[in-house]
């Protein structure tokens, strides 16, 4: 049988340390824990704000139910560990990755708490008669609890009662306050406001790296999520000068989020490289279309140094017809006469043709490099691209 130790970061040895400094007046079911651990006696870990459940398999035809508790933070307590946590971004980038830097422990530490919990916090409860505490039964689970701790450290968070996706977007929040004001705050609050959800993750050298321990199932990877991910920026102060935009980062932070949300869920290659036009009509057309977004189109047309109108015509192209339909709406150009035939057939008799483009009324084509037909219509006494702007070759 394997006699391998538990807890392999700093943080899950601690764990351990204050399960077995617990079971100092009688460890003697402490071998017995380790080895129901190994053994697979122990079934689901169930971790919950302030508390773990698991059943483990004894002696008898029914598991026994154990209960570890800690005791969670409150309120006031948690709103100054978020600000040890906030005053430091290196610390959440670290949280990001899976990585519990002793730092973060000595910050909440330094405002008179502790992150993880001493023997005296750690409360085991087993249903079986056995009168130690802990019992070989809920010291099992403790030494499993070791285990998840390692590969996701926001586990210690949770249990002192805050989720991955609340610390973070308290932490963001501060720092956005601290650093650029409660205006910066708001735009880092856009996603959250939009219901977009979150989702724990698998921490990257957790799901790649070599198995080290035979007797664990190897990392499931789970489902893309039903909407896309916002991300958790903590903003540090720009040098003087460097003109950088806290909203500005936000917002392309959640543009990359959705654009990688549709990559995990659609699939195929991430596509060609966008010029500025391109990249701008893109943004524009999903917030035509009603996508959440941290900036307005006025806003990025301001960003762009277009107009409104300009931006939004850009919009309407894209989502015609994409880098084609954008190309005919800015670019005329002139092809052989021959290839306007099948336009001014589209449009019916009276039809004129200048350029790449057709005009019978308020309707035109353009004929884009593409080999593609784009269709606009007049309005406010200017070409606007249709939403179906994609039309078949004329026979």
């Amino acid at each position: 049988m394997s006699t391998r130790r538990f807890g392999a970061t700093w943080w899950g040895r601690e764990w351990v340390d204050a399960l077995e400094q617990r079971a100092r007046l009688d460890p003697n079911r402490l071998p017995r824990g380790r080895s129901y651990a190994r053994a697979g006696a122990v079934g689901e870990l169930v971790v919950a704000p302030g508390q773990v459940t698991a059943p483990v398999q004894g002696s008898r035809r029914a598991p026994y139910q154990v209960r570890v508790r800690v005791r969670p933070f409150s309120a006031d307590e948690w709103a100054v560990v978020m600000d040890a946590l906030a005053s430091q971004v290196g610390h959440a980038a670290a949280l990001l990755e899976g990585e519990l830097v002793p730092e973060v422990a000595d910050d909440v530490r330094s405002v008179g708490l502790d992150l993880l919990p001493g023997a005296g916090e750690l409360q085991p409860r087993c249903s079986c008669p056995d009168w130690a505490d802990p019992c070989k039964h809920s010291a099992a689970v403790c030494y499993l609890v070791a285990d998840e701790l390692d590969g996701n450290p926001f586990l210690l968070f949770l249990l002192r009662g805050k989720s991955r996706d609340e610390l973070l977007a308290g932490v963001r929040r501060r720092r956005a306050q601290g650093v650029a004001g409660p205006e910066a705050a708001a735009v880092a609050d856009t996603a959250v406001d939009a219901g977009w959800e979150g989702d724990a993750g698998v921490v990257a050298h957790q799901a790649w790296a070599p198995r080290e321990r035979p007797d664990r199932a190897a990392v499931a990877l789970p489902a893309p999520p039903r909407h896309p991910g916002r991300p958790a920026l903590a903003f540090d102060p720009a040098p003087p000068g460097a003109g950088v935009d806290a909203g500005a980062l936000l917002a392309l932070a959640v543009d990359a989020a959705r654009r990688a949300w549709g990559l995990a869920t659609q699939g195929g290659p991430c596509g060609p490289e966008l010029s500025f036009e391109q990249d701008c009509a893109r943004w524009a057309a999903s917030m035509i279309e009603g996508v959440p977004a941290p900036i307005g189109l006025e806003e990025l047309a301001r960003r762009a140094g277009v107009t409104r109108r300009e931006l939004f015509l850009w919009g309407l192209a894209w989502r015609a017809g994409g880098p084609g339909a954008l190309d005919a709406l800015v670019e005329p150009w002139v092809p052989q006469p021959s290839a306007l035939a099948p336009g001014r057939k589209l449009l019916g008799p009276g039809a004129r043709a200048s350029a790449n483009r057709v005009t019978l009324g308020d309707r035109q084509l353009r004929l884009g490099r593409d080999g593609r037909w784009y269709g606009y219509r007049k309005a406010r006494g200017a070409w606007e691209p249709e939403s179906q702007a994609l039309l078949p070759d004329a026979d």
